[in-house]
């Protein structure tokens, strides 16, 4: 074997004479005894490659003009450092797509933080520990085991014990992980069935303007200690987790303010109340909302011989924005409460404090006292510019009573009449809004369901309880309207029950007269 300069180099304990076996890596001599058997044509042969004292070498083959075969090594260490590195980049680059896309595709907190957990324990560490910013002295810690499930706790630990995890969660940058003795590790940071921590990271949870918490990763071993490109790719890791912590805990808080805000604004539950029945049915211009512009109220009497006071309205408009006008009105109604006796007086109350308001909306509504006198309901009805209410006898004719007004929040005085009108047993009086007489469907979608169409499903409905009048209102309407586009739609009954058994004549519920005549 005869070499050159640079193989001596390369090969520094290579003389002339040596065997080629004997001088030179086993992947280099076993492709020469391949190539010897193929009587020297490389053509056809990948040029092999192997490591010579750490470094990545590419051998190709040439033939001399004796015949012999010369070798000529290509140092190949730099493309194939290249390539792993941006193989590396591509496969982190994958993760993190991966973490956004799971990460973010959950608002609930807990289970953000155990998918957080589960992902870097899987991708980065053996081990990972999730850290929430301190309840008190108090955190929530989720731990992540690789290969299995993340558990959650609650309790008090001194985040100062772990080096670097104090100023962590307070969102100051992390501490190298060379400067992290393991032996410091308490035991309270490692899960469960992981021995001892031979390599830690200690990086903070970047949020929406405050921290989101910390990220610990363990390694059992020293010989796995973390690099400076995977510290790096922790920190990316941790930045990714963390914007889907802040966003998913902000969307748990926002929820939690709505759901709070939204039990005031939903509608109340009627009852029956000193002989009376009350009921009500409600269904937004959107399904996916609760709220809109129709509302009602109740307010019962403390005492048999005192009024109770129903109220439904439609504030002009739909959606959040008109229910929190419906809110204002029905807080301002709670407050009027002892004036209810007499009713232009609260709705002159009310008016004012709308015009003194930012709202620009107005409102129209029905205020109904009602008592119940010697087996009889007696109601005094005021309509602010809303639909007069209807009322079915028992018989099943259906009469108007003809209260009317003007708009609230509209104008600077408020003219109303009150109408007095009684229900014998058996008798039920509804209010609605236009959403039902408006409710556009039909066999071509365009026509009004209108209140002559109204008046007769109350006359089918003579006799029954004032919740069944309602279900069966509302049930009309909306398959009238189908799936097409409607506005709120609110209905509201009182009805003055009847005593007896009730009995059903040719499909319609009737229950006997009393031996009054009516």
């Amino acid at each position: 074997m005869r070499i050159n300069r640079a193989a001596r180099t390369l090969l520094p304990g290579a003389g002339h004479g040596d065997s080629l076996h004997d001088v030179v890596p086993s992947w280099l001599s076993d492709a020469h005894q391949r190539l010897v058997r193929r009587q020297g044509d490389a053509s056809s042969v990948a040029p092999p490659s192997g490591a010579i004292d750490e470094r990545l070498f590419e051998a190709h083959a040439s033939a001399s003009a004796d015949g012999d075969v010369v070798w000529w090594l290509v140092d190949d260490t730099g493309r194939h450092l290249a390539e792993q590195a941006l193989h590396t980049a591509q496969e982190r680059t994958d993760i993190l797509a991966q973490v956004s896309s799971a990460l973010l595709s959950t608002l609930n907190a807990d289970r953000c933080m155990e998918m957080a957990a589960a992902m870097a324990a899987e991708h980065m560490a053996e081990a990972a520990v999730v850290l929430s910013p301190p309840h008190g002295r108090r955190h929530t810690l989720t731990y992540a085991v690789r290969g299995g499930p993340a558990t959650r706790v609650n309790r008090q630990i001194d985040p100062r014990g772990v080096p670097g995890l104090s100023e962590a969660l307070q969102g100051f940058p992390p501490v190298p992980a060379r400067w992290i003795n393991p032996d410091d590790i308490p035991d309270w940071l490692l899960p469960d069935g992981f021995s001892a921590a031979g390599s830690v990271i200690v990086t903070p949870l970047p949020g929406h303007g405050v921290p989101a918490g910390a990220l610990v990763l363990l390694r059992s071993s020293t010989d796995k200690g973390f690099s400076e490109g995977e510290e790096i790719f922790a920190r990316l890791f941790a930045a990714r987790a963390g914007a889907a912590l802040s966003a998913a805990r902000l969307y748990t808080e926002q929820a939690a303010i709505t759901a709070t805000l939204m039990r005031e604004l939903l509608p109340p539950v009627l009852r029956r109340t000193h002989g009376v029945e009350y009921a009500a049915g409600y269904r937004p211009a959107k399904d996916n909302e609760r709220v809109g512009g129709d509302f009602y109220d109740f307010h019962p009497a403390a005492e048999p011989t005192q009024e109770t006071l129903v109220v439904l309205g439609d504030v002009a408009g739909k959606g959040l924005e008109a229910a929190v006008l419906t809110g204002k009105i029905r807080n301002t109604l709670h407050a009027l409460l002892p004036l209810a006796a007499d009713h232009q007086e609260v709705l002159d109350l009310l008016n004012g404090a709308l015009l003194s308001s930012h709202h620009t909306r107005f409102a129209t509504l029905v205020l109904a006292s009602v008592s119940r006198r010697a087996g009889r309901v007696r109601l005094r009805l005021t309509s602010a510019g809303h639909l007069p209410p209807l009322v079915v006898r028992s018989g099943g004719e259906v009469e108007q009573v003809p209260t009317h007004g003007t708009l609230i929040g509209a104008l600077p005085v408020v003219t109303a009449r009150t109408v007095e009108t009684t229900l014998a047993p058996g008798d039920t009086c509804l209010l609605y809004t236009d959403g039902i007489t408006e409710a556009r469907g039909g066999p071509l979608g365009d026509e009004f369901f209108g209140e002559p169409r109204l008046r007769r499903a109350l006359a089918e409905c003579a006799g029954l309880p004032a919740e069944a009048v309602v279900e069966r209102v509302q049930m009309l309407a909306s398959q009238w309207v189908g799936a097409g586009h409607h506005d709120d739609m609110a209905t509201l009954a009182v009805g003055a029950p009847r005593t007896g058994p009730l009995t059903v004549v040719g499909g319609t519920a009737r229950h006997p007269l009393p031996r009054s005549g009516r």
